[in-house]
């Protein structure tokens, strides 16, 4: 079946491209870059400042709403969500000025780029907002500062300072997530990062499901106010999708353990319905059939079969 059509049925929570990606208008987009081989992709502030313009000519011009970024010296995250169906012009251009505007500046030839970029796209409330803390945290991770807030080349100070300037980047959105109150969000938002940024993670970049695995810390940690996030379905009413919420696949998962469905159709339908939601998460048939209690023939069985 087409992605989109996985994704509309509400049966794709998050799907993870390097190759083929989707462009589909309106839904929310994890871009993902890096830096060819060891080579850095910013080398002094002019070059991060020049991307940065970039970013927000983007914005502007190609109807760009972008809700969060941070620029690291080999890599790079941007949280977007594109009005119209130019996801793919709107990178390539991005990306293809600042490399050769970088190489030019400093008399290099090659790829600035390590390949194509990665997309994960955001379909669940708590998986946005935690891949923002995600996004903002990475400086910390990287021992580049001590206070995410502090670091510059990121979007975490519209998050959580109170005086800000006005910006193209659109914080606003997944702080409402939190709370109505923008004081109240942005206090609840720092309490969030400084409260998870001794969680474990991995690199999103090495690892598909690195979010997915930060994103279950923070629901173990933070379960009252998860809770209240999932409920607002702000992407749903944005992307027009109906999704079936994170917490609802948690709870069949659970009752798949606790009472095993009857090897009928009806049963055997329900337990693939719930592998294809956590492949869709990244996970791989190996670790779906640890954590179902599923052999990995019955999974690969399940997902063959024509229900």
């Amino acid at each position: 079946m087409d992605p989109v059509d996985l994704i509309r049925d509400g049966k794709i929570k998050r799907y993870f491209r390097a190759t083929k990606k989707l462009r589909v208008p309106n839904l929310i987009y994890h871009i993902t870059q890096r830096a060819a081989g060891k080579g850095p992709l910013f080398l002094e502030e002019s070059d991060y400042l020049f991307m940065l313009w970039l970013l927000k000519e983007m914005s502007h011009r190609y109807s760009l709403k972008v809700y969060a970024f941070c620029l690291m010296p080999n890599h790079l995250h941007i949280l977007l969500s594109p009005e119209q169906k130019n996801l793919y012009d709107v990178m390539r251009n991005l990306f293809s000025r600042y490399a050769m505007k970088f190489n030019q500046k400093y008399g290099r030839k090659g790829h600035l780029f390590g390949g194509p970029y990665r997309q994960a796209v955001c379909l669940d409330e708590n998986y946005l907002l935690a891949t923002s803390l995600y996004i903002h945290l990475n400086p910390i991770r990287a021992e580049l500062a001590t206070d995410p807030v502090k670091y510059r080349w990121s979007s975490c100070a519209l998050y959580c300072e109170t005086n800000t300037r006005e910006s193209f980047v659109k914080a606003h959105f997944i702080l409402g997530l939190i709370s109505e109150a923008k004081l109240e969000s942005k206090k609840q938002y720092r309490h969030f990062l400084r409260r998870s940024s001794k969680l474990k993670a991995d690199h999103v970049l090495e690892h598909e499901d690195a979010i997915e695995r930060f994103q279950s810390s923070l629901n173990a940690k933070f379960p009252s106010i998860f809770g209240k996030v999932e409920k607002k379905r702000q992407i749903s009413i944005a992307s027009g999708l109906n999704l079936l919420g994170s917490k609802e696949l948690d709870r069949m998962i659970a009752q798949m353990r606790k009472e095993p469905f009857p090897n009928q159709p009806e049963g055997r339908k329900a337990k693939k319905y719930i592998i294809e939601q956590l492949i869709a998460r990244g996970y791989k048939r190996e670790e779906i059939a640890v954590k179902l209690g599923l052999s990995r023939k019955t999974v690969y069985n399940l997902l063959k079969s024509h229900l």
